[in-house]
C-alpha cells in the first residue's frame, strides 16, 4: 500500500512529542503510518513498515529482500534451513541477499501489535560508501549465510526514527533522506555484519551472484530451470554455483523453485478460491499426488485442510513474484 505524505490524513496523527525511549519513538511512528495490519511502502525510497496484531501458529514462506529490519514493538523469528534468527526491540536483522525464508511473528496482540521498519540495502550506495569506510581495502569476504542478528545500536535506531520523521515534512525527503540512509549504511558497514554488507555493493561477489539467481527464480518460478542454466547466468561453474547457493540459502536451486511454487499455490487457493487441482496445474505441477505430498511436507498439512485453517485465521498471503 502506497502512502502519499502530502495528502494522507495519517501525517496529522504522527506523534508531535517523541516518547523517551528510541524504540518507543519508533513504535509510535510505525503505528501512526500503519493504521491496520499489513505492509506499507513509505514515501522514503526503500523504506517500508509492517504491522501484525496476532501471533499466527504457522510459518509464512517467501523471499526476503536484502534489507535492515528494526523492530519497534513485538518479536519475530526468521528461519533459513535449520537456523532461526530472532529479533525484537533489542535485536535487528541484517539480510544481505534476496533469500527464500520462512518467518513467524512470535509476539503480537491487538493492544501491542508487532511493528517493524525495513530499509532496503541499496547496492549502488554501498558500492560508493564501502571504499570510504575501508580505504585500505575491502574486508575479507565471509562465507556462509546471508542473515545476521545483532543488538540494535541506538545510533541506527535513532537514524531510522529520523528517517521516518521526514514523512511529516515531505519537502525535506529528497534532500535529507539520502544523507540519513548513507549514515545507516556506514554504521552497518562498520558493524558486525560489515563484511557481508560490503558484498552487497560488489556485483561480482558470491553473495550478489546468488542473490541474482534467487531473484531470477522468484520472477520465473513457473519456467523450466536447470542448475547449469542458472550457473551460466551468474558466471559460475555448476558445481561452484550449487555449493554457494546452498551455503547462502540452505537449500538447492530446485528446492527454492519448489518452495516458491507451493507458496503461490497456497495463495491462489486462499485468495482466488482455487481448489487443489486448479492450483496444482497453475504453478506447474503435472502430478496432483506429488503436489499434495510436497505441499504437506512444506506446510505441515494437506492443501484442503491447510487452506481452511488459513481462511479461518484471515492470514494475509502475498504474491511470490513482485
Amino acid at each position: 500500500m502506497e502512502i502519499d505524505a502530502r495528502t494522507t490524513p495519517l501525517q496529522r496523527t504522527a506523534p508531535d512529542h517523541a516518547p523517551r525511549s528510541l524504540t518507543a519513538r519508533l513504535a509510535a511512528l510505525i503505528a501512526a503510518y500503519a493504521p491496520h495490519d499489513g505492509t506499507f511502502e513509505l514515501p522514503v525510497r526503500g523504506l517500508r513498515i509492517a504491522r501484525v496484531s496476532a501471533s499466527p501458529p504457522h510459518w509464512n514462506h517467501g523471499v526476503h529482500r536484502a534489507c535492515l529490519s528494526i523492530v519497534g514493538q513485538g518479536a519475530k523469528s526468521t528461519r533459513v534451513g535449520d537456523a532461526v534468527y530472532a529479533i525484537d526491540e533489542s535485536r535487528m536483522l541484517v539480510t544481505t541477499a534476496d533469500l527464500p525464508v520462512t518467518g513467524r511473528v512470535t509476539r503480537a496482540s491487538p493492544a501491542e501489535p508487532f511493528l517493524c521498519a525495513q530499509l532496503e540495502l541499496d547496492p549502488a550506495r554501498i558500492a560508493v560508501l564501502t571504499p570510504r569506510v575501508f580505504p585500505r581495502g575491502l574486508p575479507k569476504a565471509v562465507d556462509g549465510g546471508a542473515l545476521d542478528t545483532h543488538d540494535a545500536p541506538p545510533e541506527i535506531v535513532d537514524a531510522v526514527v529520523r528517517l521516518m520523521q521526514l514523512i511529516a515534512h515531505p519537502d525535506d525527503i529528497d534532500l535529507l533522506a539520502p544523507l540519513i540512509v548513507d549514515e545507516i549504511l556506514i554504521r552497518l558497514l562498520r558493524g558486525p555484519s560489515g563484511a557481508r554488507v560490503a558484498q552487497v555493493g560488489q556485483d561480482d561477489s558470491t553473495t550478489q551472484r546468488i542473490s541474482r539467481a534467487v531473484a531470477w527464480i522468484r520472477d520465473h518460478y513457473l519456467d523450466p530451470m536447470t542448475v547449469e542454466s542458472l550457473a551460466r547466468q551468474v558466471d559460475m561453474s555448476p558445481s561452484t554455483f550449487h555449493h554457494h547457493f546452498r551455503a547462502v540459502t540452505s537449500m538447492s536451486p530446485l528446492q527454492c523453485q519448489k518452495m516458491l511454487r507451493l507458496q503461490e499455490a497456497r495463495r491462489l487457493m486462499c485468495v482466488s478460491a482455487m481448489d487443489a487441482q486448479q492450483a496444482c496445474r497453475s504453478v506447474g505441477y503435472v502430478s496432483a499426488s506429488q503436489f499434495s505430498r510436497e505441499y504437506a511436507r512444506l506446510f505441515g498439512d494437506a492443501p484442503g485442510r491447510d487452506v481452511v485453517k488459513l481462511r479461518d485465521q484471515a492470514v494475509p498471503l502475498s504474491r511470490v513474484a513482485p
